[in-house]
């Protein structure tokens, strides 16, 4: 009886182990192509290009998020944590990847303005309308 109680508890101990390793394993965020959006539309860049990690609403809770290495920001209080102004050229800065932040700097997320800069053919004109049209949308999500 001994044996078979050490036995039973022992494969609830591993039982146990296997279940919280499983759930803390992250899930796999996989990278594909951008697909083609009109640059016209803040909207739908960010919906196509951003949501994934920060969410529909931008607050940093998209489906990818949980898989990624660091926490995707809240773009929903930039201004709030910038004295109440949406700090712009702070965001093309970044979405050009001229500023070097972690999330946009490693393979984890793309720098924007490269994947723009591809994606026209080196088109500076339609890159610009991609960063400004992009941060004007980003810019209406702001939380007042």
């Amino acid at each position: 009886m001994g044996l078979r109680y050490f036995a039973c508890c022992v494969t609830l101990v591993l039982a146990s182990v296997t279940i919280a390793t499983a759930q803390e394993a992250k899930p796999e965020v996989k990278h594909q192509a951008a697909p083609q959006t009109s640059p016209a539309s803040g909207k739908e860049m960010f919906v196509s290009y951003c949501a994934a990690c920060h969410g529909k609403d931008a607050k940093g809770d998209g489906p990818a998020a949980p898989g990624l290495k660091a926490v995707p920001a809240d773009l929903t209080v930039l201004a709030k944590l910038n004295g109440g102004k949406y700090p712009a050229d702070k965001v093309t800065s970044i979405l050009r990847g001229q500023t070097n932040l972690v999330p946009h700097g490693d393979q984890e997320m793309p720098v924007w303005g490269r994947v723009f800069w591809s994606m026209s053919q080196g088109n500076e004109g339609i890159v610009t309308e991609r960063i400004a049209n992009l941060n004007r949308y980003i810019e209406s999500l702001q939380v007042k």
